[in-house]
Order: structure tokens, then sequence, then C-alpha cells
């Protein structure tokens, strides 16, 4: 034999014996998400945190991304292992985490953030003496206005002359956040037994004292009101309360939703009540917040989430 021969032969033998398990391939790296998350509207932002390992020298890199959700939330930094995301809205999101590692390749894990919806506040709102409550009174030669203990929606007349009485109520909503969305809002306004106005023993008189409850849409400052600078409505949304010809009917649990929606959405300049046909002899009177029973007070309520 030759060399040449002995020399393949033993390439040959080497070749053989060699397998595939003696060859050492690179492990993907494994990417862990962290555990599923539960969390509550109004919550502001969650916080997603990643880890990585490898066998192949380091992580070089994270990505976080959204599979799956409601909406598109903001994921601030997506390539961090720890980020925040914000914009979240009620339901299910699922969210990947990825890892690369130094021999370039990619691990992935995912995890999932269960958004439920706030729970359901209320607000009820029956303020005594209220600053922003004022009983309007106008006529050719009438330019009041001011705090009483009864507010009206009327057309009358005085020393042979007609005048006409509007009521205006803002109540204090601050206290509901920004981004609420309002479920309910009720307003009641109840019938003065002791009224003021009109023939001074009946609370609702006329043929036609169908009211109108508007929203206020100019701001408006109680100390310098009177008939002529009154703020300006608009009937949008606007509620219609029937005639009645009862002589004393609280008005209970009026919806207002829409219009309190509409304040909450731009700007609350509260609510006017007036005659739908400011013909007298009509008028509709009602307990202010300085009347002697304060369970009678002006009250709205409302629920939100």
């Amino acid at each position: 034999m030759t060399k040449t021969f002995f020399s393949v032969l033993l390439v040959c033998v080497c070749f053989l014996q060699c397998t595939k398990d003696d060859v050492v391939f690179p492990k993907a790296p494994t990417a862990n998400a962290g555990p599923d998350q539960t969390v509550q509207l109004p919550v502001a932002s969650i916080t997603l945190t990643g880890t990585g390992t490898t066998q192949n020298g380091h992580i070089t890199g994270y990505l976080w991304s959204l599979v799956s959700g409601p909406n598109v939330p903001v994921i601030n930094r997506p390539s961090s292992p720890t980020t925040t995301v914000t914009g979240l809205v009620a339901g299910s999101y699922l969210f990947q985490f990825m890892v690369v590692d130094t021999a370039g390749l990619t691990g992935i894990d995912t995890t999932r953030i269960q958004v439920t919806a706030s729970a359901i506040q209320t607000l009820s709102v029956q303020p005594t003496n209220n600053p922003t409550e004022v009983h309007l009174m106008g006529s050719a030669t009438l330019n009041e206005s001011g705090y009483a203990t009864e507010f009206s929606g009327a057309a009358w007349t005085t020393g042979g002359q007609p005048i006409y009485l509007r009521g205006l109520l803002k109540f204090d909503l601050s206290s509901i956040p920004s981004t609420a969305t309002i479920l309910t809002a009720k307003l009641s306004i109840y019938s003065n037994p002791t009224p003021l106005n009109g023939d001074l023993v009946n609370a609702n008189i006329g043929s036609n004292n169908a009211l109108y409850i508007r929203r206020v849409t100019t701001s408006w400052n109680p100390a310098g009101m009177n008939w002529l600078s009154q703020p300006s409505t608009t009937t949008t949304n606007q509620i219609s309360i029937p005639h009645t010809s009862q002589s004393f009917l609280d008005l209970v649990d009026i919806d207002v939703k829409t219009l309190v929606s509409d304040m909450h959405g731009s700007i609350n300049n509260g609510f006017m009540i007036s005659l739908q046909d400011e013909t007298y002899y009509n008028i509709r009177n009602f307990c202010s917040s300085r009347h002697a029973n304060a369970a009678k007070h002006p009250k709205l309520v409302v629920t939100y989430q």
C-alpha cells in the first residue's frame, strides 16, 4: 500500500466515527416577559419587566411589542427590558417580549394584562345656599336677579306689566375625573309649598306651564347677573317637561345625562329652567337651595365610571 492509500483510509475512518452529536449548535436565548397582571381603571400606566438569559455570551437587545388588545396603547420604552405602558382601556392585552443575544439568536415570551373597568362612582350634590344658583326676573321695567328661597319658570304680571322668571342652577362637578364616562345623571327639583310668586298659594298655575331645562353655554357671575345680562343657552339635548294641572308636583330624577355629559365634555355653566311658552299667566315655582326644608333643595345625582 502506498502512503496515499493509508491517508485516505484514515480520513474515512474518522468521518465514520464522528457523528452529529459531536457538533455543538448554539442554543437560542430564553426570554421571560414576567407574570400576567390584572389592573383596574383609572390606572395611569402599567410596568412591564422582562429578563433574558443566554449561553452565547450575553443579551444584546430587547423589544416589547403588542400582539393583541382592545386598542393600541403607548409602549414608552420598547427597546428596554423594563417599560411603562400608557393609554390603556378596559380589555385584555397580550404583549410580546423578545431578546437577542451575541450570536444573533432570539427568544420570545408573552405576558397578558387584563384591564378591568373602573368601579362605578356616585356623586350626589344637594347644596345649601348654593352660590351658583340665581332667580332671574325681567320685564320692560324690571331687570333683576338674586338669591331667594325659590326659583321659577314663569310669565306673570305685576302692576299690569308682564314679568318673566327663569332659574339658573349650577352644581359643582369638579370631582368627576376628566376621563370618566357619565353613566347616569338625575336632577330633582321640588315644588315650593309656600310659593312667593303667582297666586302665592299654588306652585303650579296656568294652561301651559311646560318647561325647558337647557344647558347654559356661556359663563356667568351671580354677583353681576341680571335679566338683560343672563347667559346664553343651547337647545341641543334640551329636556322638555310637560305641562301639569297639579298645584304641586315634584320633578324627581329627571334624566339629564345628555346635558351633564355635554358639561363634562366641555365647560360646566349649569342649567337654565324656563317656560317653553312665556305667555302669562303660567308658572312653576320650585324650592331653591335657600329654602328652609333642606330635603327640598335642588339635587343632582351622577354615576360615572
